[in-house]
């Protein structure tokens, strides 16, 4: 079951973008600006990759605790933070789904997992947002109202138990999740006992779980990638972006300091 997302323009030049599942939706084209974030009508200086491969990582000698980000060296979380621009509480996130996921048959890379938390919501600081020290959206992230229109139409299906709307359902956090998706893959990434998707921990569990289910347990593949980020999001443009987006920051990560 496909999870499709609905993009909706801000007056910042920033995106939210909704989380559907098995809803025919509309597309607008996201921006930004920065080091990949290219206006989208200008497009790329280079041709595009394909595909983005699994970026390598480092893995800290002893982990500072059982929550996942703490998986990844600290020295390389903070290296790599500042070559790339994206928050070290993210990248923890990133990179220690990745790391966890190695021994599976998946091949999903934090750049690509970054690259779709660029997309979604700023690796949590869209609209002046902040990812806490432990790891929860500060303010909790929630996606426009789905009741049709230029929108999915989703009605309520958790009471606003998740979404904090008992009319109509929304997507929420870092990964922006709607109800249903998070109930499919809902997980506990910092070991805290609670699954939040407010969590980027949790929520980068969750769509890490989703990617390689939708992926065929193949990300090292172009066919296997493509698949699995169309899947997350069945648009065209998205699909590039992430691309763009996840190549980048491998590429920042292989360069002189």
């Amino acid at each position: 079951m496909s999870i499709l997302r609905v993009i909706l323009i801000c007056a910042a030049g920033l995106v939210v973008t909704v989380a559907v599942i098995g809803a025919i939706v509309v597309f607008a084209l996201p921006g930004g600006v920065g080091p990949h974030r290219l206006p989208d009508a200008q497009g790329p200086s280079t041709p595009l990759a394909r595909f983005a491969t699994a970026a390598p990582v480092t893995a800290a000698a002893v982990p500072a605790g059982p929550a996942l980000s703490a998986l990844a060296d600290p020295n390389w979380v903070a290296t790599t933070a500042k070559k790339t621009g994206i928050p070290s509480r993210a990248l923890s996130a990133y990179a220690g789904v990745a790391i966890s996921f190695e021994s599976r048959e998946c091949g999903i890379g934090w750049n690509t997992l970054a690259g779709i938390g660029e997309i979604e919501s700023r690796h949590g600081t869209i609209f002046g947002g902040r990812i806490a020290a432990n790891g929860t959206a500060t303010p909790a992230i929630f996606g426009v109202p789905l009741d049709g229109g230029a929108v999915a139409n989703i009605p309520d299906s958790d009471q606003g138990t998740i979404d904090g709307d008992a009319n109509i359902d929304r997507a929420v956090g870092p990964m922006q999740l709607i109800p249903e998706a998070w109930r499919n893959w809902h997980a506990d990434g910092n070991a805290d006992g609670v699954q939040d998707p407010q969590n980027i921990d949790d929520a980068t569990l969750a769509a890490a779980g989703y990617l390689c289910r939708a992926g065929g347990k193949a990300l090292n593949t172009e066919s296997g990638w493509r698949q699995a980020v169309l899947a997350y999001n069945g648009s065209q443009q998205y699909l590039d972006d992430v691309i763009r987006y996840s190549t980048g920051y491998a590429a920042d990560v292989a360069s002189s300091p």
